[in-house]
């Protein structure tokens, strides 16, 4: 469609017409880039031009644009439209029209929210990002989060027009999505209160001092559950929904909304009241704040308890999802809150399984999915439904997560299994997604693991998605972590996919550049040599390469490296093995150079696996001077019995012990590195001391009593060695 009629107000609203719902028509629209730039000059005609119409017919025009069409969109910001709106919204005057500050208002909450869903994560489900516009939509979403941006914008919270008001809660509740949004938001304050925040700090006060009631919930927060006062269920779905974005893993404001004020009720309270709305789209609006509310503040009692907030959520979602008569749109946001609230709880997983949220999404899925292995989907099955399966998968494997009973029960008296099946086959993404997630969580159970994942199939149905190269990266993720549990000692399908090629496909993930898909390919290796043969653990290490394992040690990411460790841990496991170790590693001065620097890694889980691989080392009498003879490694190690948690100070003590046996002349060698003394301080009472199970000395104490029983132990055998190889000397 080019436009070559001068731009009045009817030509703009014949525009409007056509294109709002008509995909078709918006990509017409979007290559005469000249009206589109007409557009946008007209946002920033002054007042004085008496031409408000049509500033806002062509701000319903741009909204319309911005839904649903990535190439308006990737227009749209090239023409800086949000920028555009911005500045005409700063030089609004209190004269200036309501209506012109309300399709303002609109027109940029429609492009937030469009260069939102673009940058993601969705908020409902998995979403593809037209490829090419994500970079620049990140950059346009960046800059609404910048203070001056903010300063704009966020007063209209407060604007008498509760249209304007609305739209801008409206924008908040799609365009905040992560932490770092969440905080410049709910700091936020107007200007006039930074100053007077600022001119009332005393000079000796430092930033952050003060406490100030503008900071206690935040403005944004405090301006948002006023409108919830407000007796419109649109105006309370909005700052519903909102609040619900600023919660969302915000301790801070969470425990604000929860805990009540002296001089009103909690906003929580108000918020669960409106879980029993008569409107369904304000329960759901209201059902997912107090989620976000519930699962983000610092609750006492917890969550699961009797009359918790939890339940009452609980209560509403399964009976949405329970009703066929419901839109698909509705059961499928419940799914979705179901699964936000349980999701890596074991408590309120255990809760949504006695409360009857399985059950209920059990037979969703039956509902709605077909069974047969051969089936193939329907191209025209509607992607709401997709949706609605996608969600339901999801919350399923949030629930089945921890119990094994609750696995059970997916398995053996909801028989999920074949629509998990069939569903890793759909084309939805999302769906793919969801049902390899309910497989890591039935994979997760030794039982289910060696009965019905091997004999249904799905174990093999995953790891073929598993070997696609061309698949959804997200995909390969998750499938990873499924074939992490299958080829666990327990698993009957180790041996199998170790001759399907297993290990080749998990060293390409290696080296895909993906820091979540390495480590997954680590952890998966791991697992593959635990307790297996030497002539396993060889082949499995000839795929990898021992150069590609030496250098993943000492790999910036410390996660890589504590899986790396971890895999050396797992193949020196015996004397034979710690011989081939030591060989291809470069021998005893490579090899215990490695352990050298990652013993003084300030991570725990770096140092917890390199003190057990040198546990595992010192097992083996032909290097154990070796170790001895290592001054810097010898220090470390006595570190780690003075300052390090438990599960370091277990296999360090164990690694003394074995040296000073094997050795009884290394009393000289553990002297000098100060190790007796502090065996000696290990071995000493500690009646009444309670010590911690995690860490126990602040670097700069002084070192105390040993206060885990096995530790202690083992260190009073070890000053035993020590002291008769001293006595047999003299």
């Amino acid at each position: 469609m080019t436009i070559t009629a001068a731009v009045d107000l009817t030509t703009l609203k014949k525009v409007k017409n056509s294109v709002i719902g008509n995909p078709t028509a918006k990509a017409t629209l979007v290559q005469d880039e000249r009206f589109i730039g007409t557009l946008i000059d007209y946002i920033n005609l002054t007042s004085e031009d008496s031409q408000d119409d049509i500033r806002i017919e062509a701000a319903h025009v741009i909204s319309s644009l911005s839904y649903g069409s990535s190439d308006a969109l990737r227009i749209l910001l090239q023409c800086n439209a949000h920028r555009a709106f911005l500045y005409a919204i700063s030089t609004f005057q209190p004269s200036d029209s309501s209506k012109v500050k309300a399709a303002y208002a609109r027109a940029l909450r429609a492009i937030a929210v469009a260069i939102a869903e673009t940058v993601g994560p969705s908020q409902w489900g998995l979403h593809d990002s037209p490829p090419g516009l994500r970079s620049e939509a990140k950059e346009a979403l960046e800059s609404l989060f910048q203070l001056e941006a903010l300063d704009i914008y966020l007063p209209l919270l407060v604007d008498p027009s509760l249209q304007t008001s609305t739209s801008v809660a409206q924008l908040l509740a799609s365009a905040v999505r992560t932490p770092a949004h969440r905080t410049v938001v709910s700091e936020w304050l107007p200007h006039a209160e930074r100053i007077k925040e600022v001119k009332g700090k005393r000079g000796w006060e430092t930033q952050g001092s003060t406490v100030s009631p503008s900071r206690q919930g935040g403005w944004v927060a405090r301006k948002l559950t006023n409108l919830l006062l407000k007796r419109d269920s649109k105006f309370q779905e909005a700052a519903l929904s909102a609040i619900a974005a600023l919660a969302k893993d915000n301790p801070s404001v969470a425990t604000s909304l929860a805990n009540t004020p002296p001089d009103r009720d909690a906003t929580l309270s108000l918020v669960l009241s409106l879980c029993k709305s008569r409107s369904t789209d304000l329960q759901l609006a209201a059902c997912l704040c107090a989620t976000n509310i519930c699962r983000a503040a610092q609750f006492h009692p917890p969550l699961a308890t009797e009359h918790s907030p939890a339940l009452t959520v609980m209560h509403v979602v399964n009976r949405l999802i329970a009703l066929d008569t419901e839109k698909i749109q509705t059961r499928t946001k419940a799914c979705f809150i179901i699964y936000n609230l349980v999701a890596d709880n074991k408590e309120l997983c255990k809760s949504a399984y006695e409360r009857g949220s399985l059950t209920r999404l059990a037979h969703l899925v039956r509902a709605i999915t077909p069974t047969e292995k051969a089936v193939e989907w329907e191209e025209d099955e509607p992607e709401s439904q997709s949706c609605l399966r996608e969600a339901a998968l999801t919350a399923i494997a949030a629930i089945a997560l921890f119990e094994d009973d609750i696995r059970g029960e997916v398995t053996d008296n909801f028989r999920l299994i074949p629509a998990i099946q069939t569903s890793l086959m759909h084309k939805h993404v999302g769906v793919r997604y969801a049902a390899c997630q309910c497989a890591r969580a039935l994979s997760r159970s030794v039982a289910v693991l060696r009965t019905n994942i091997v004999d249904t199939g799905l174990g093999m149905a995953v790891y073929q998605l598993f070997q696609k190269r061309e698949e959804d990266r997200r995909i390969t993720y998750v499938a990873s972590a499924v074939i992490c549990n299958l080829v666990n000692e327990c698993s009957p399908l180790r041996t199998v996919l170790l001759d399907q090629g297993v290990v080749a496909r998990l060293v390409q993930l290696l080296g895909s550049g993906n820091s979540e898909l390495r480590l997954n390919a680590l952890w998966a290796i791991k697992n593959l040599l635990y307790k297996s043969s030497s002539d396993v653990k060889r082949k499995v290490m000839d795929g990898i390469g021992w150069h590609e394992l030496a250098e993943l040690l000492m790999d910036p990411d410390p996660a890589i490296q504590e899986q790396a460790f971890h895999v050396v841990r797992h193949v020196a496991d015996g004397a034979d093995d710690v011989e081939m170790v030591f060989n291809e590693l470069g021998g005893s001065d490579v090899l215990l150079g490695f352990l050298a620097v990652a013993m003084e890694s300030e991570n725990e889980d770096v140092l917890c696996q390199a003190v057990g691989v040198l546990a595992n080392l010192a097992n083996s009498p032909p290097h154990q001077n070796s170790i001895l003879a290592h001054s810097r490694l010898l220090a470390s190690l006595r570190s780690c019995l003075v300052d390090a948690k438990v599960e370091v100070r277990r296999p360090a003590v164990s690694c003394v012990l074995e040296l000073v046996r094997a050795k009884p002349q290394s009393h000289k060698e553990l002297h000098d590195a100060g190790i007796d003394s502090t065996l000696r301080h290990m071995c000493e009472f500690n009646a009444g001391v309670a010590g911690s199970p995690t860490r126990r000395f602040s670097s700069g104490l002084q070192m105390g009593a040993e206060d885990d029983w096995e530790v202690k132990e083992k260190a009073r055998q070890a000053l035993q060695w020590l002291e008769r190889s001293t006595e047999m000397d003299v």
